[in-house]
């Protein structure tokens, strides 16, 4: 739910009730991932997607359903052979969907107000939510924080011999688990005995973690520049376009830009923060720039390392990186030149081809028409990004 974190805290800060659909299990073709949702508030306004128009409208009512009665439920949607336009997934796929309400009775609503507020605010944070098991632990959340800190609780409740159990180990090893998950920006489920053991067949708690926006940093001022910025915004990144010279790094042409930064590119790139998401597309057209850029680039655990220029540049430029000491390791990691093989012409044509390769490459694409291909349109590559939040173009 956190993807939508945005209007739902505002919901939540007029006082309305309303009901979130979530994603928690996905099994072959489906549109969309765990963690993302859909909600419905009691005047039955709806925002979000859950499959990207399969089974909207049957979530809906299950929303509708949840606000009247105060109940969490698991539904099950996939695929019917008999009536492909019946309510299903056309796509072939199964979807699992947790309906939770978030009014005065639900147990979890102070968690999940705070869940939200943390995830507009842009602070570390994971919710762990109870998806399967008994049903009074259906629901129920605990809020992560990135120290390890946690708001909320599983609570007490009848054991499997019907004594009371105190789940504090659960809560425990619920937040380690989670804050693991944090740290590596992670969403997905795991499994926990209510004993707080790892135990398939006990629990099953989705984690969503919320983390900031990744970064795209954009080495070169230029007019291609100024469109990648827009596309990169348009896929959630915090966009940052740096250049050495002040007259072309300017405020009027790059609007858009989270940030701008004047310096020398591999000087920046040495001391600003970077990570496992972070994404570099070096635009810059100039030897003097691109070599010592790219010697500090290459060697950086980021998740993509792209350059523009011909392949006569191409060449040159790996020349003379091979000359400042790289390996041919080193230099497999480099895209170049950047860009899917479009046919762009204009700068947001080139932009878009960018942009579709920095996808592709995060995503396990291939980057081949799906017309005549046998290759899967969804992929799970075992690492989902934490949620873009809307709230952060809010």
């Amino acid at each position: 739910m956190l993807d939508i974190a945005g209007e739902l805290s505002r919901w939540a800060e007029e006082g309305r009730d309303f009901a979130v659909a979530t994603v928690v299990a996905v099994d072959g073709s489906a549109p969309r991932g765990p963690g993302a949702a859909l909600a419905v508030d009691s005047a039955g306004t709806v925002i979000g997607s859950v499959s990207g128009g399969c089974v909207e409208a049957s979530v809906y009512d299950l929303c509708v359903q949840a606000l009247q009665d105060g109940e969490t439920v698991r539904e099950r949607f996939g695929y019917s052979d008999e009536d492909a336009f019946a309510v299903g997934l056309t796509c072939g796929g199964v979807i699992d969907i947790l309906v939770t309400p978030v009014d005065a009775r639900a147990p979890a609503r102070r968690v999940i107000r705070s869940a939200l507020s943390a995830a507009v605010r842009n602070e570390p944070t994971a919710l762990a939510r109870v998806v399967r098991g008994p049903a009074e632990l259906l629901g129920k959340a605990l809020l992560v924080h990135a120290d390890g800190s946690y708001e909320g609780s599983y609570g007490s409740g009848p054991g499997p011999d019907r004594t009371e159990l105190d789940r504090t180990a659960l809560d425990r090893t619920a937040a380690a688990e989670a804050r693991a998950m944090l740290d590596a920006g992670r969403t997905g489920t795991l499994d926990l005995a209510e004993d707080g053991s790892r135990c398939p067949g006990g629990l099953t708690l989705l984690v969503e973690s919320s983390v900031p926006p990744p970064r795209m940093i954009v080495f070169g001022a230029i007019d291609f520049a100024a469109a990648l910025v827009r596309a990169g915004k348009f896929l959630g990144y915090h966009v940052t376009v740096c250049d050495a010279r002040p007259v072309f790094a300017t405020r009027a042409r790059f609007p858009e830009a989270d940030d701008l930064v004047v310096d020398w590119p591999h000087r920046y790139l040495r001391h600003t923060a970077t990570d496992a998401r972070t994404v570099l597309c070096v635009l810059t057209h100039d030897a003097r720039f691109d070599v010592p850029l790219l010697k500090e680039a290459l060697r950086m655990p980021v998740a993509f390392v792209g350059a523009m220029g011909s392949r006569r540049t191409h060449e040159d430029r790996e020349r003379r990186l091979r000359e400042v000491g790289l390996g041919d390791d080193e230099l497999a990691r480099l895209r170049s030149p950047i860009g899917l093989d479009l046919g762009a012409r204009t700068p947001e044509e080139t932009a878009l081809s960018i942009a579709a390769e920095i996808v592709a490459a995060r995503r396990g694409g291939t980057g081949v028409p799906l017309t005549g291909s046998a290759t899967p349109i969804h992929r799970d590559t075992g690492q989902r990004d934490a949620p873009v939040r809307a709230a952060q173009a809010a």
